[in-house]
């Protein structure tokens, strides 16, 4: 497995290819198409997109009682989850499925989270590293589209990187919430680092060649009883973008 770089940040226009990005690539799916760029270009040459299960993930049954109850970070009273697994994750959850969003499909589970859907936010993760996980591709797939600045506003630690990274978004334009889904998509994930505080999510990437794939890291922090994304300084939400032959060292979800 690839590990990525600490830097975040970067220049040069969120259209351009992924390596002269700004650094806070916008979500997972629009990077999944700057990655096909990106690869075209580094390997001078010249995916299926991932069908939906028939389960749907908002209509699982209620997950067990939270383990830490109203004393876990401020949960509001609405949102109860097993946080029992502080393992980090080799499986995918049993429930695992495909959510629609836009032009793309998440990764999502009825017992680990989301499991509060409030339009564009997606809310109320598991206290684990699998809810960590789940956030990290959630949150951020949602920034190119519609209704971002209320999920950077709701989902994004605050501070002088929410305000950089929403300084920045207002910038471009809003991506299509129909049409031609995004070229790649996601492969997989490894939880780099984890505690009950933070946690830091390796995002892998299928590439428009089979055996390509490409590498995004996300840290997410345990704010107000969730998992929120934690931008740089510089409004940066990726780090360790980097091109991989394989899926060696990540646990893949099933499609």
């Amino acid at each position: 497995m690839v590990t990525p770089g600490r830097s975040r940040g970067g220049s040069g226009e969120w259209e351009k290819p992924f390596w002269q990005q700004r650094g806070w690539i916008l979500s997972a799916g629009f990077l999944a198409t700057l990655l096909v760029i990106g690869l075209v270009a580094l390997m001078s040459s010249g995916g299926d997109t991932p069908t939906t299960r028939a389960d749907d993930p908002t209509r699982a049954p209620a997950p067990a009682p939270s383990s830490t109850g109203d004393a876990d970070g401020g949960r509001p009273e609405d949102c109860r989850t097993d946080d029992s697994d502080q393992d980090k994750p080799t499986a995918v959850p049993a429930d695992f499925a495909w959510k629609a969003n836009g032009t793309g499909l998440v990764p999502v589970s009825g017992t680990v989270g989301p499991l509060k859907y409030d339009g564009p936010v997606w809310s109320c993760y598991a206290h684990t590293p699998m809810g960590a996980v789940l956030a990290a591709h959630s949150i951020t797939d949602h920034f190119s589209y519609p209704g971002w600045r209320e999920v950077m506003e709701r989902q994004v630690v605050p501070g002088a990187g929410r305000d950089a990274l929403i300084s920045s978004r207002s910038q471009d334009e809003d991506k299509p919430t129909s049409g031609k889904a995004d070229a790649g998509g996601y492969a997989g994930f490894s939880v780099l680092a984890y505690d009950k505080e933070e946690a830091t999510v390796m995002l892998l990437l299928r590439g428009p060649e089979r055996g390509v794939y490409g590498t995004a890291s996300v840290t997410v922090r345990w704010h107000e009883g969730d998992w929120k994304v934690v931008p740089g300084a510089d409004g940066s939400v990726y780090s360790g973008m980097a091109q991989v032959s394989g899926t060696q060292g990540f646990v893949t979800w099933e499609v």
